[in-house]
């Protein structure tokens, strides 16, 4: 994206590399002062009342609170969470990750206040995260269970429909969550999506107006063979092969294609 590169061209100088990790060990102390005292959670959650009331530590400390108190979800949870963290920023580079996560959190930020006016949660935020890195790695396998290995495309499916399924049946507020709290995903790969589409779509024009003039016996042909004029619509089974000449012979006459000469 040309405003991304712009913008890391001015302001990459203040990018954070290793974000997620830094963020994975503040989940691991908030799981830790959770596990002491639970009733902190009231202190990290965002609430823009309590953040209109002056406490502003709040637009960050939700960010932290760990997606569960057992230990052993946690640790595949985190763990995951720092593979995707490290692998986007390898491909994408600390900065652009840094904007991803940002543009996350303030659309989060934005449902709390302006939207949904309740707590939120970075459920959302963390998932957009997957969304990337499935999108960006769909063949990177994980172990589910610790035991069974599944692509991350396939989870990433599973997540989709769970999201999809949220906007469908959740109240106005839900739906606006789950739509506004992945604005970084849709900003990062949205255009991307887009093109691939209209180009599609243009390929399949395209394929029906070749079907539409076949059926009717004006469709142009890929192939022809110099030796017996024979083309893909006579056989479809016919397979051809350029030669040294630069012409097009059927495998057939392609014994008499001439040799190039050798200087």
């Amino acid at each position: 994206m040309d405003w991304l590169d712009k913008l890391e061209r001015r302001l990459g100088r203040f990018a954070v590399p290793g974000l997620t990790r830094l963020i994975v060990g503040f989940n691991v102390a908030a799981f830790v002062l959770l596990r002491m005292d639970s009733t902190w959670i009231k202190a990290l959650i965002l609430d823009p009342d309590l953040v209109a009331g002056g406490e502003i530590w709040r637009l960050v400390s939700y960010l932290f609170i760990p997606p569960t108190l057992d230990p052993i979800w946690l640790f595949f949870a985190l763990y995951l969470f720092w593979i995707m963290g490290d692998g986007l920023e390898q491909e994408w580079g600390a900065f652009k990750l840094n904007v991803f996560y940002l543009v996350g959190m303030i659309a989060t930020t934005v449902v709390a206040f302006f939207i949904a006016h309740n707590s939120v949660t970075n459920a959302y935020l963390n998932l957009s995260l997957f969304f990337a890195f499935a999108t960006v790695f769909p063949n990177f396998e994980i172990l589910l269970f610790f035991i069974l290995p599944v692509k991350v495309k396939w989870l990433a499916a599973v997540s989709a429909a769970f999201v999809a399924w949220t906007i469908l049946t959740a109240p106005m507020g839900g739906k606006l969550a789950a739509v506004v709290s992945l604005a970084n995903y849709l900003v990062f790969f949205g255009p991307q999506f887009w093109q691939m589409a209209l180009l599609n779509r243009q390929v399949a024009k395209r394929r029906a107006e070749f079907e539409t003039k076949k059926r009717e016996g004006e469709a142009d042909t890929w192939h022809r063979c110099v030796v017996c004029n024979r083309t893909e619509q006579d056989n479809a089974d016919l397979e051809f092969r350029v030669a040294d000449d630069d012409r097009e012979y059927c495998m057939e006459h392609l014994a008499q294609a001439p040799e190039r000469k050798k200087a």
